[in-house]
């Protein structure tokens, strides 16, 4: 069996990012020089009160401005480490935001356009903008958390070097405000959490509902759809409000905790100043690395940020965790374009939707996929394609199996048409040549003539050279498009889903006509709705309920009454057919 879970076949190799030496160091130099910067900083803050000890103590000693240059020369140092640390903490943060997205973005369209699991589209947007960027918070939060926290540790054990009662009524409030930052990190990581979650959640249905907003204006429910895409807005409010309120927290107890902190060592070096155990500057120095200590408290806002990067972190790994179909790396033989499709099987949601099928397409062939809605059959031609990877069963193209195949020789060996085709590139000419093997644009023109896309592409106003968001295109004319983009190609299997459904009869009509001179010896698979698709078909293939029900010519399955309210809307088809049927019941045509 070839599927997800299963053990790596021969010829194929799982599809995890590769990163080089090169690139890591490049995903390190931002964080790295901010390091350094954060570490210059921490040493000239922490020689600043020695050096304002020592210059104020010269000066009352008589000694002049002889004290001024050691502080002038820690003071520049500190202006340039503060100056490169405001530069690189927000490129480290830009650069792995940026670095996250891509990831998103690779792995997301490496999945192909039919993963099993689908995320849906607005929760991807909202984890690849807020969620991303809170995860890229990360590696500034970590490095000003741990300078803070250093050089807070380094000012309180400078205290204890001019006097160790210094450092103990320092160290009296700080276990408290420690364990108050502690219970709100963990407070906000939850929160933050839920918080992305629900901001996903309406992201999602927003994304949904402008989807759809025609529909939604023709049938007069604007304010049902407004209450709908509202609806997580309270969870929503309730993570915020508690998310402020954990900030809230912290300031109010660090700024409770820093004067009650600075009181205690205050009346202490004045004690000692008064014994005469302290001088004047020394007691300055006291002061100055109270206030470096205090420092440590305000590592808070650093861990808080650290605590949404994680939660952003989460939801973004939470798509970068899920495996990709390994890559084939097999070369495809020159064939005829067969297909087999044996005993697969397909889930959704709990759903089964392919269910052990079996099917044969035979080279140079035109087989028609019918069925009732939700009978599988875009997720079938997704199958024979490669678009899709089954989670049980085998498809092979000419006797080798898709998933061994290498992807740029599938995708040149396969062409897809769809009902509602994204059109990719800068200009009308771009979308028809982009390809894994780029298509010559002569070939591209005459696909265009033959899906009948020819004549309005010349309308525009710069012809095959109008920008695409210059193009404006209707459905039918998108699908003209899609039609030639695949006919473009010299494939050697060519599907159709529902790729003809926005044209009208004599279009379609014209554009079958030119299939069948420039493509009629591929093999073909059209997902279809239309009796004149089917009829023209070699065979037909009936879905019904994730199986083939009968495969065999138009003209024969018509008989049937359940066959004929596939295309009437006039009933569902049954499980299984009547007795009389006059139909083959093998899956394997030919």
């Amino acid at each position: 069996m070839h599927g997800h879970g299963g053990p790596t076949a021969a010829g194929r190799t799982p599809a995890t990012p590769r990163h080089g030496p090169a690139t890591t160091v490049l995903r390190l130099w931002w964080p790295t020089a901010l390091a350094l910067s954060l570490a210059a900083g921490s040493l000239a803050s922490l020689l600043l009160p020695a050096a304002v000890s020592r210059a104020v103590d010269r000066a009352l000693a008589g000694g002049g401005a002889a004290g001024a240059v050691p502080l002038a020369a820690v003071l520049a140092l500190l202006t340039a480490a503060e100056a490169a640390a405001q530069y690189t903490g927000p490129r480290a943060t830009a650069e792995k935001t940026a670095r996250l997205r891509t990831d998103l973005v690779r792995h997301t369209l490496a999945a192909g356009p039919h993963p099993v699991r689908r995320t849906a589209t607005g929760d991807l947007v909202a984890r690849l903008t807020a969620g991303a960027a809170e995860a890229g918070l990360a590696g500034q939060a970590v490095v000003y958390a741990v300078a803070q926290l250093a050089m807070a540790a380094a000012a309180v054990a400078a205290l204890g070097l001019l006097a160790p009662e210094l450092a103990a009524a320092f160290l009296v409030t700080a276990p408290t405000g420690w364990l108050l930052l502690r219970r709100h990190v963990r407070r906000t990581v939850r929160r933050g959490t839920g918080y992305q979650s629900a901001q996903a959640d309406v992201a999602a249905r927003l994304l949904d509902a402008l989807a759809g907003s025609r529909t939604v204006a023709a049938a007069g429910t604007v304010e049902q759809e407004i209450d709908r895409v509202l609806r997580p807005v309270p969870e929503l409010s309730l993570h915020g409000r508690a998310l402020w309120d954990s900030q809230r927290r912290v300031a109010w107890s660090t700024g409770l905790l820093a004067p009650a902190t600075q009181i205690a060592v205050l009346a202490v070096a004045g004690q000692r100043l008064a014994a005469g155990a302290l001088s004047t500057g020394e007691l300055v120095a006291a002061l100055g690395y109270t206030m470096l200590g205090l420092g440590g408290f305000g590592a808070a806002q650093s861990l808080l940020d650290l605590a949404r990067a994680r939660a952003g972190q989460a939801r973004v790994s939470e798509i970068l965790a899920a495996p990709l179909a390994p890559v084939g790396l097999r070369e495809l033989p020159p064939g005829p374009g067969r297909v087999e499709i044996r005993g697969v099987t397909v889930r959704r949601s709990g759903r089964t939707v392919l269910d052990r099928l079996d099917l044969v397409l035979p080279a140079g062939s035109l087989t028609a996929l019918v069925g009732s809605s939700g009978s599988g059959g875009s997720v079938l031609a997704a199958i024979a394609g490669g678009l899709l990877l089954p989670e049980q069963g085998l498809v092979l193209l000419d006797g080798v199996p898709l998933d061994e195949i290498h992807p740029a020789g599938l995708r040149t060996a396969v062409s897809y048409a769809f009902a509602d085709p994204a059109l990719t590139g800068a200009t009308v000419l771009d979308a028809l040549t982009a390809a894994a093997r780029p298509v010559p644009a002569a070939a591209a023109r005459r696909a265009a003539r033959a899906a009948q896309a020819d004549p309005f592409v010349r309308r525009l106003p710069a012809g095959y050279d109008t920008p695409l968001a210059d193009a404006p295109l209707s459905g039918g004319q998108r699908q003209r498009l899609g039609l030639a983009r695949a006919l473009a190609r010299d494939c050697r299997l060519l599907v159709l889903d529902d790729a003809t459904s926005s044209l009208d009869t004599a279009t379609e009509a014209s554009v079958q006509r030119a299939m069948d001179l420039s493509h009629g010896t591929r093999t073909r698979l059209v997902v279809t709705h239309r009796t004149s698709t089917a009829a023209r078909a070699d065979a037909v293939a009936w879905l019904d309920r994730g199986r083939v029900r009968a495969v065999a010519p138009h003209r024969e399955l018509w008989r049937i009454p359940a066959y004929r309210r596939l295309f009437t809307g006039t009933g569902e088809s049954t499980r299984t057919a009547p007795a009389h049927e006059p139909v083959r019941r093998d899956a394997h045509p030919g």
